[in-house]
């Protein structure tokens, strides 16, 4: 019987999860009512505490009275339940079915609870059609692996219990509960990709191929166990390339990882530093670009807020850096921390304040300094390269001068000359006024 299958499914499930209480996506449509009613049924799910939320889009003119059937669905059910009501972008450029999507995350995300364990009821049909819109969309294993079974998810985890059941069993024990569902017309509107592989593709697949979403769902467990193991071996492999600095890379060992790496660790990395992904036509660029350009060039490949830049063996990830204000000079006297245009803060140590002020600027050009415990002047241009600071970077050290003699370049170089008083100059670039 429907009732058996589905309620067996999921208290073996729940079984398998990690310490948590439960909450429930709740649209009111058929798979979502199902899903409710199951686990309002299940002791096991009853013992961790169990909850619904409805996400009201306002998308649609009934939108109230769909809240409305779900604050009573619920309370019949004995199940409390959170309704929010979301703004859903209409003007965003990546169409109404993504910023409701995107909309509707932001929601669970805000609303789940430490260790919360949110439940979808996306089923193998939805499945089927998320590995043909992955394909279309030329994806990868991870792509390709579609929606998990459990990962982790805002302050919890995001759990779809009935992936492996088709949508057909769900609609049978609907039938046999007697449950009321809403049904969203826009679920009709083939202009949106997913309705169209629903309504118009997969029935003409299932013609020919009856088990097409059975195969399709095998696929995607296969691409997740793929994309697993490339994960493992891509942070594996990211440990072996960082530089000194964890916004480095080495190019050269990245460029020489197998294929099926290059991508994923390059993700990974920016990932880590909350940078934007690269498409992978930008990875294709980035190859091609540290392949073909000579010792003496500057590749540098640009997506989203993010920067690539080859620098001798190094690759560094940064957000595109700002213009410099023409000509800025600032007086400081040591007193406090010096905000800088270009980003950083200057201090002293301790600080002091000094008389007459210090000037502060950035390079202008032709600037020399005496190092200490250096015999003769040195150019800044040539101290800057053989101390590898980056090109893109050397025009935003702040100078200090007093008198009209450059002292300190940052903290990266001290004339003998700011031998004083036990002053130090701190630079410190990531910090912001």
């Amino acid at each position: 019987m429907p009732h058996a299958s589905v309620n067996a499914h999921l208290d073996n499930a729940i079984a398998a999860l990690p310490p948590g209480a439960l909450a429930v996506g709740y649209s009111g449509g058929a798979d979502s009512s199902v899903l409710l009613h199951a686990l309002a049924r299940s002791p096991r799910a009853r013992a961790r505490g169990l909850r619904a939320i409805h996400v009201d889009h306002g998308l649609h003119a009934d939108s109230a009275a769909w809240s409305a059937h779900c604050r009573e669905a619920a309370a019949e059910l004995d199940i409390a339940i959170d309704i929010v009501r979301v703004e859903v972008d209409r003007d965003g450029g990546g169409g109404l079915e993504d910023a409701a999507r995107g909309a509707r995350r932001a929601a669970f995300e805000r609303l789940l609870r430490p260790g919360e364990i949110l439940a979808l009821a996306h089923h193998r049909d939805d499945q089927a059609e998320t590995v043909l819109l992955k394909l279309l969309r030329g994806a990868g294993p991870e792509g390709l692996a579609a929606m998990r079974g459990l990962r982790t998810f805002a302050a919890g985890y995001l759990w779809r219990p009935l992936l492996g059941l088709p949508r057909s069993t769900l609609r049978a024990y609907a039938g046999e509960h007697g449950l009321r569902w809403l049904d969203d017309p826009s679920n009709a509107d083939t202009r949106l990709r997913r309705n169209f592989l629903r309504c118009e593709i997969l029935p003409r697949l299932r013609a020919r191929w009856p088990a097409a979403e059975v195969a399709l769902a095998h696929s995607a467990a296969w691409a997740g166990h793929a994309a697993d193991f490339i994960d493992a071996e891509a942070r594996t492999a990211l440990i072996r390339l960082h530089g000194s600095d964890p916004a480095t890379l080495v190019w050269r060992g990245w460029l020489a990882l197998p294929a099926a790496l290059r991508g994923p660790v390059l993700r990974l990395w920016l990932r880590e530093l909350r940078l934007a992904e690269p498409a992978h036509f930008h990875v294709d660029e980035l190859e091609r670009q540290l392949h073909g350009a000579g010792d003496d060039r500057l590749p540098c490949v640009r997506f989203a807020d993010t920067e690539l830049r080859r620098y001798r063996d190094l690759l560094y990830a940064l957000h595109p850096l700002p213009a410099l204000p023409a000509d800025w000079e600032a007086a400081w006297d040591g007193g406090a921390a010096l905000g800088l245009p270009g980003g950083g803060t200057l201090e002293l140590s301790p600080p002091q304040k000094l008389e007459p002020p210090l000037l502060v600027r950035y390079r202008r050009g032709g600037e020399r300094i005496r190092p200490a415990g250096a015999a003769h002047t040195r150019e800044l241009r040539l101290l800057l390269q053989e101390a590898g600071v980056p090109p893109w970077l050397r025009g935003r050290i702040p100078l200090v001068f007093r008198a009209g003699e450059l002292i300190a370049v940052g903290n990266l170089c001290f004339a003998a000359a700011a031998a004083g008083p036990r002053m130090r100059i701190r630079f410190d670039p990531l910090a912001r006024r």
